[in-house]
Parts: C-alpha cells; structure tokens; sequence
C-alpha cells in the first residue's frame, strides 16, 4: 500500500475543506494532520460543524455520503435510534417515487428548522440568571408556540409546493397520453 504524502492535502484555496482519504484497507486517513482516523473522528468532525471530503484514495471518487450513511447507521443500531422501522420505511419508499427530490428537499428544511428552533433557545438561554430561568421556563409555553408555529407554517408551504408540483406532473403525463385532466 502506497502510504499517503504530504502532496495529498488539500490545496491552500480550498483549504477551509478537510480532505479525507479512504484506503481499500478501509482505513481513514486525515490529509490535513497526515494521521489516520476512525468514524468516531470523523463524526466528531461533523458535530463540530467542520467541512469535509472524504475521497477514495485508488479512484478519487467523492465518498462522503456513503461513509455520512455508515455513521448514520451506526448510530441508529447502537444506543437510542432516532428513526422508528415505519419511518425508515416510509422513506425507502420515496425512493423511485416522482416525488423522491421533493422529500430530500422537504427533510431538509424541516432538519434546518428544527437546528434555528434549537439555536435560537439555546441563545436566549445564555444568559439566564435562576430567577430568568423560572421566568422563562414560565413563558416557554407560548416562546415554543411561536417557533413550533414558524415550524410548522414552513413543513406546510412546503408539503402544499410537493403537492402543487405533483399534479402538474400528473397533468403533463396524462395530456402526453392524451387524456384530459
């Protein structure tokens, strides 16, 4: 196995992106620190926002969501799963179905809505003395509502343009049979 060189980091103009390689030993290695690396760090990456690449050290092919999936996956048999067997299933059948880029899309934002809900709480929470606390703590009720409420109006706008893009390719499949709609 050809070991990996320091030629192997990433160039000074995408310097912010950490290059990782993926050896066919399955072995991990991290350009930047020229150390290898298991997925316990590269999911420790990943919480600590930092941007990577993982790339297959023979062919350079982009592996970055296989080896995102493998966490994923490991998380998800070990300790407390986050998806339930029905929602697994339910988003394997997205998958082939004319709506599969819409979904994508769809958890997506509902993902990045949930992340603003957190990081709005957790910023107005800095500063809390105990007597704010139980002030806020009292209040919480209707703060929740309102984000919740955001939340929500979003996941609606979103479902009612899924809905809106599926009959407009129902429509222009059944006129290209030739069945009025």
């Amino acid at each position: 196995m050809a070991h990996p060189k320091t030629s192997d980091r990433p160039a000074s103009a995408d310097a912010s992106v950490r290059v990782i390689k993926k050896y066919p030993n399955r072995r991990l290695y991290d350009t930047l620190t020229s150390s290898y690396i298991t997925l316990a760090d590269v999911k420790l990456m990943v919480m600590q926002g930092l941007r990577m690449v993982v790339r297959d050290a023979k062919s350079q092919e982009d592996i970055t969501r296989s080896i995102l999936l493998q966490i994923i996956l490991e998380e998800e048999t070990g300790g407390v799963p986050m998806f339930t067997e029905a929602a697994l299933a339910n988003i394997i059948r997205f998958y082939g179905n004319t709506m599969q880029g819409f979904m994508g899309a769809y958890l997506e934002k509902n993902v990045q809505s949930l992340i603003d809900i957190q990081n709005q709480l957790t910023e107005q929470s800095r500063s809390l003395t105990p007597e704010m606390w139980k002030q806020f703590m009292a209040m919480q009720s209707p703060l929740l509502q309102g984000m919740m409420g955001n939340y929500v109006e979003q996941s609606k706008n979103m479902f009612v343009q899924m809905q809106d893009q599926l009959q407009k390719q129902t429509a222009q499949m059944l006129g290209a049979m030739g069945i009025k709609h």
